[in-house]
């Protein structure tokens, strides 16, 4: 592959309406690399949309995108919620036999298995949303982020419905079995939502190798940091330099 054609990197964001994170990512992955946010149904670009909430709407919205052949490697990052989008994507690719991503990313998210202690939003008040976000950094007293997120309470409910059935949506055997793409996993020291020590876990959902690399910031890492599009970008360059490795013979 030519070094001019660009890695695309798409993006998936923390919430449906968080896409506008990665607005200045292309001044700052360096160069070879296009960032491709994803908006999804329901966000500021697609807002007379319904928003998804289960696995087969969010798969009847996004696969498209991936049905075409690429001209070369792609890269797929998702942040918070963003994360169990990228994998779900990564799986459903994999289950139907289609070119899937040299590198599947994620950040500040738990690795599926394990229990995200998250609210139920079926039944939690705004209160009681607020109050477990809270308490877990998320929303930290008095800043923008909580003012931020007070705003976006109907969305986070429909985020939090979408990431129930993700996540057990995940915790069905693929009958494709487990991916074999190379994963990235980025946290922050100071994200309490999904503490370092749960990095390993993303080990079980692939058979490629897993890598972890750490970032200033909490949970919102990807919101205004220069470091996080800056390893994206240089982790794109691999994978491409990976990929045009020729193939070991025998």
């Amino acid at each position: 592959m030519s070094d001019d054609q660009p890695v695309r990197l798409y993006c998936f964001a923390h919430s449906a309406e968080g896409v506008s994170v990665f607005d200045d990512w292309a001044a700052r992955v360096g160069a070879g690399v296009e960032p491709v946010p994803v908006p999804l149904p329901g966000s500021a670009q697609r807002l007379a949309e319904p928003r998804v909430s289960t696995r087969e709407a969010l798969l009847a919205d996004v696969l498209p995108l991936f049905a075409e052949p690429h001209p070369g490697p792609y890269v797929l990052y998702g942040h918070g919620l963003g994360a169990m989008v990228a994998l779900t994507v990564a799986r459903a690719l994999h289950e139907a036999a289609l070119p899937g991503p040299a590198l599947l990313a994620v950040g500040a998210w738990l690795a599926p298995h394990l229990p995200a202690g998250l609210a139920d939003p079926r039944g939690a008040t705004d209160a009681e949303l607020l109050h477990v976000l809270s308490g877990k950094g998320a929303v930290p007293a008095g800043s923008d982020e909580g003012i931020w997120l007070r705003s976006m309470l109907p969305v986070l409910r429909a985020d939090l419905e979408l990431a129930q059935d993700l996540h057990a949506a995940a915790a069905r055997p693929s009958p494709a079995g487990l991916l074999t793409t190379p994963v990235l996993v980025v946290d922050s020291q100071a994200n309490r939502l999904a503490p370092g020590s749960t990095v390993a876990g993303w080990d079980r959902w692939t058979a490629g190798p897993v890598r972890s690399r750490t970032v200033p910031g909490r949970h919102f890492f990807v919101r205004g940091g220069r470091e996080l599009p800056r390893l994206l970008g240089r982790a794109c360059r691999v994978a491409r330099r990976i990929a045009a490795e020729p193939a070991p013979v025998g």
